[in-house]
């Protein structure tokens, strides 16, 4: 498996891409090539472009859910290439037209629209890419200091409803290292996800876990968290995107394997 950040918060020193509170990555696993997210603009495409990355040869698309810091890309990348081959895969709920307030923060593009651009498959349940990395459709509520919180509203069946994010997905890579797990926003909670993921595979042992982790303030979510990784067998963490500096601090001061994410990174 090979991932390189395409967009993030974040850019390193001397390295001279756009960053963006938004995620996109670009992953080559067996025979997939695979886009994780299309940021909230053009600059993972103009990044993609200077780190020599071909979007138009992608395989797969894979949406972590329906933010627009998470699909806004899309329209760039449609107005690039013809992806019409292009399997794209994400929770029925995606597309579904989303606000805060009176702020409109869903996908630029309607199911329709996705429909007829790509090779569309929503997964509510597990799907595998290859037979070493899959989607974890909807990420069940497992441990208890993760609920489900909501984030404005959703416009399904006819109606405007209180949105719990429940088209929140990640992907998990099974490397010769342990399980890498790959998120979005974590919505659903990082470590609901990453033990869903344990349990879908019987794998254990994690090589990695990278994502934004929806963690902002130091309390009882984070402090679990923090007791929740250190008690996995994990290799290494990559914090980014949604996770403050302070949450960030508290891990590390737990001595958890955290590195540091920026746009062009490439972990293999």
């Amino acid at each position: 498996m090979k991932l390189t950040v395409l967009a993030d918060n974040n850019t390193f020193i001397d390295q001279y891409y756009l960053g963006e509170p938004a995620v996109s990555y670009y992953i080559e696993i067996d025979d997939c090539r695979i886009l994780f997210d299309t940021g909230y603009s053009d600059a993972f495409l103009r990044n993609a472009q200077r780190l020599g990355i071909d979007l138009g040869a992608i395989t797969h698309l894979v949406l972590s859910h329906g933010h627009n810091d998470h699909t806004g890309g899309l329209h760039t990348l449609l107005d690039s290439f013809d992806l019409s081959h292009v399997t794209l895969i994400a929770h029925p709920g995606c597309f579904e037209p989303k606000k805060d307030g009176d702020l409109a923060i869903g996908s630029p593009l309607t199911e329709n629209e996705i429909r007829s651009r790509f090779l569309y498959q929503p997964a509510r349940t597990p799907m595998e890419l290859s037979s070493h990395c899959q989607f974890l459709g909807e990420i069940p509520t497992l441990l208890p200091f993760e609920p489900r919180y909501a984030i404005g509203k959703a416009f399904r069946l006819g109606q405007w409803a209180t949105d719990f994010l429940f088209d929140d997905s990640a992907l998990v890579c099974k490397t010769e290292n342990g399980l890498f797990v790959i998120s979005g926003c974590s919505h659903s909670g990082i470590c609901n996800i990453t033990e869903y993921a344990m349990q879908l595979t019987g794998i254990h042992q994690l090589a990695g876990v990278i994502g934004g982790f929806h963690l902002f303030e130091t309390g009882h979510r984070l402090a679990e968290t923090i007791r929740y990784f250190s008690g996995c067998d994990l290799t290494a963490l990559y914090p980014c995107h949604c996770v403050s500096l302070k949450a960030k601090c508290e891990m590390y001061k737990a001595a958890l394997p955290i590195h540091e994410v920026g746009v062009g990174m490439t972990i293999n």
